[in-house]
């Protein structure tokens, strides 16, 4: 009985199916197709080098079954590549399963644009307790890319926080260690784009080929890849390729691997593999790093006030930050203005759609409350607890600075109080700031607070 090579083939794949799960089947098995029988001899496509080497390291016993099954003892498997054709055109090769895996000879090292931004580096990425993990992480990557634990590593935060700036710093920081890594970098838009082109002109074997010759990849904003099936398969095939090979994956998102909308689980099983790092709203101390940064960069100088009073208000949101910085320079050029507090507040109030509040001892309580993680119901009951008492002491020292109201009017709005536990009050906190250093600091920023935010 003469079999053809897609019959043998279907055969095979009956065997080879009763023994994996469909998920394994349709990844592994699916893809690759029957293009020759000769005699006991069956030759196969794979996709790629990646399937080549993933089949051959974990499947090559259930292969060897399967075709011995079919074709008898003195059956044979070999395996054809199809041939790129991008860049230079490579013969198609065909392998014994018996030797080692190979390298596709003739494909010349190419320069690859890499489509960073070279302004965005670690030298003006400012490190605090926000960010610190994602960027030492970024550090470690940039000696050693793809052969650190982090890969891949996962970028994720809200706008405006730097995970663009910090993505870009990485791919900079490689490049300048080793000119001859190909680093690309693209947004999901792009990326699509590509997958579409690709479709449209039937090559997207000359896509797949392209990515081979890319040793780094980052793909900023993968949330909006969400639903989109070819684009998620292409990844997916990517990143088996880059994680097989040791290259590195890159990729930020406003959101955790896990809360991703309408992205396959395999895919996301992968993000896992490696570092998801977060990246947080940064401290007022970070942010005052930020703001100082931008100044030298800038050659300018603003007065202290001014300094505090932007970084009070401008909270969660590095970009808005540089804006208004940009903004009261450009601003202060223009009109021949001088830099002061009412030009910031005029600034920020267009920024963040605010005006400025009176000062109320409603504000005071609440700001205290949030700094010690009280509640305001908690910093007014009669509790003795350390914590507590300090709070409620600190809250009515700052009443009784920044605001017009009597110490009986204080004491009434704190619980009831009367005037000489107001006064006990206010001593205490001046007595403590003259002893400790930290705790001054810690009640002037709290003061200035009051006085620099404003209401949204």
């Amino acid at each position: 009985m003469n079999l053809s090579h897609k019959q043998v083939w279907a055969d095979c794949l009956s065997i080879i199916k009763k023994d994996l799960n469909e998920r394994s089947f349709e990844t592994w098995f699916k893809p690759i197709t029957a293009v020759r029988l000769e005699g006991e001899v069956l030759t196969i496509l794979v996709p790629d080098k990646m399937f080549y080497e993933h089949i051959e390291d974990k499947y090559v016993k259930l292969l060897k079954k399967a075709i011995l099954s079919v074709l008898g003892s003195k059956a044979r498997l070999e395996y054809k590549l199809p041939a790129p054709n991008i860049y230079d055109k490579v013969a198609n090769q065909s392998i014994s399963n018996s030797i080692n895996p190979f390298a596709i000879p003739g494909i010349k090292k190419t320069k690859i644009e890499s489509n960073l931004n070279p302004s965005y580096k670690f030298e003006n990425y400012v490190q605090g307790d926000c960010n610190k993990m994602a960027r030492s992480a970024g550090l470690a990557i940039a000696k050693k890319p793809g052969t650190t634990p982090f890969n891949p590593l996962i970028i994720y935060g809200d706008v405006g926080l730097g995970k663009t700036h910090l993505a870009h710093a990485i791919g900079n920081s490689i490049k300048e260690m080793n000119p001859r890594h190909n680093v690309l970098y693209l947004n999901t838009d792009e990326f699509t784009n590509q997958i579409v082109k690709a479709i449209q002109e039937g090559t997207i074997s000359d896509f797949m080929n392209f990515y081979k010759l890319i040793d780094t990849l980052i793909i900023d904003d993968i949330q909006f890849l969400g639903g989109r099936k070819k684009s998620l398969e292409m990844l997916f095939n990517i990143f088996n390729n880059f994680h097989q090979n040791n290259k590195q994956i890159i990729l930020t998102s406003d959101r955790q691997p896990k809360d991703l909308e309408g992205m396959e689980e395999r895919l996301i099983s992968r993000f896992k593999w490696g570092l998801t790092a977060d990246l947080q709203s940064p401290e007022y101390e970070t942010r005052m790093a930020i703001l100082e940064k931008n100044l030298t960069q800038e050659e300018v100088e603003f007065p202290a006030q001014v300094k505090e009073y932007i970084c009070f208000n401008i909270k969660n949101n590095i970009r808005e930050l540089e804006g208004v910085i940009t903004n009261i320079v450009a601003k202060a050029s223009l009109n021949d203005e001088e830099i002061n507090i009412d030009l910031a507040k005029e600034v920020i109030e267009k920024f963040v759609s605010t005006t400025t509040k009176q000062i109320s001892i409603e504000n005071i309580k609440s700001l205290v409350a949030n700094h010690y993680q009280l509640t305001v119901e908690e910093l007014l009951s009669k509790s003795r607890k350390r914590k507590i008492v300090v709070a409620r002491q600190v809250s009515m020292y700052i009443a009784r600075k920044v605001t017009p109201h009597s110490l009986e009017s204080i004491g009434k709005i704190f619980g009831g109080k009367d005037h000489s536990t107001v006064v006990h009050s206010i001593r205490q906190v001046e007595n403590q700031i003259g002893l400790d250093n930290y705790f001054r600091d810690e009640v002037l920023k709290l003061e200035k607070e009051v006085q620099f935010t404003l209401k949204v």
